[in-house]
């Protein structure tokens, strides 16, 4: 039996814009992501029976076929057929339905890490090339760091890394179904976009200040939920730079330029949304 642990982490969303839709439906998107320490453990185990078992300490992520690490872990083995089976286990803590893409994540981590457990030497174009099978934002979950995405997602450009600094974020007692979102989305103009242009150039210059400021998120302005504004305002008194929903939500993150103004802000958080975390930057989306 061979066996490898790695973390799959959270993204958030620094802009996110909606430009267009393909004739198969899929909308076209422009977004700059950034790859935060909050994480899912995934364990990988290789087994006598094949075939693929999963757990996850969460009771309300199902752990069938739906599963979008097994789903990944099932194309994994089409492409290197194996005699043995694999057992999945994953230590659930990015939470579900916040925008976070917790489950690429998942996703991600069985990917790359089915690429060394069983030494099948997979490029990284070639575990992007699997992950976007099943999920837009896989392969941005494998790659990490800071991107700038096109298409559904999937087409990446690495821009410099952000600037240091200390994030909270924070999911409100409310879950945001992604089809939902995009229904709104097409029914509503959209009065705030991004101008990604000026973030481009906010990152050439590593002005935190600046990248703060054009934090923005297509999908705040068109769902208008109240948690998600209360968060943002309160982030915003306790000291952050910018803060802004992650993708079709409802999870909100906040950048501070200290560790002091996140931690006093993560603390009156708590108290009402237990769903809060302090993060950092990182550079990489599977480690």
């Amino acid at each position: 039996m061979k066996q490898i642990t790695l973390q799959g982490y959270a993204k958030v969303n620094l802009t996110l814009d909606v430009i267009g839709r393909r004739e198969d439906g899929y909308h076209l998107l422009e977004t700059v992501m950034q790859s935060v320490s909050l994480s899912d453990m995934v364990h990988l185990r290789t087994v006598d029976t094949p075939g693929i078992q999963l757990s996850c300490t969460n009771p309300n992520i199902p752990c069938d076929q739906t599963n979008t690490a097994w789903r990944a872990a099932k194309l994994f083995l089409q492409h290197h057929p194996q005699n043995c089976g694999i057992a999945i286990g994953i230590e659930k803590r990015i939470p579900s339905e916040a925008g976070l893409a917790g489950g690429s994540a998942d996703a991600a981590a069985v990917l790359a890490g089915l690429n060394v457990l069983l030494e099948t030497g997979d490029s990284m174009e070639t575990l992007c090339e699997l992950g976007v099978q099943i999920g837009a934002d896989i392969p941005f979950c494998i790659q990490g760091g800071t991107r700038l995405a096109h298409g559904i997602g999937e087409e990446l450009l690495p821009l410099p890394t952000l600037p240091s600094c200390c994030m909270v974020v924070c999911k409100p007692p409310v879950n945001v179904s992604t089809r939902l979102a995009y229904e709104r989305i097409d029914q509503e103009p959209l009065l705030a976009r991004p101008d990604t242009p000026a973030m481009l150039k906010a990152f050439q210059n590593a002005d935190l200040s600046e990248i703060s400021r054009l934090l923005c998120n297509v999908f705040e302005s068109a769902l208008a939920l109240p948690e998600v504004a209360a968060i943002r305002a309160q982030m915003l008194q306790n000291g952050a730079l910018g803060a802004c929903m992650s993708g079709s939500g409802s999870a909100v993150f906040g950048i501070f330029p200290s560790s002091v103004q996140a931690l006093d802000c993560l603390e009156g958080l708590k108290k009402e949304y237990p769903l809060t975390f302090l993060c950092l930057p990182v550079e990489k989306g599977v480690g």
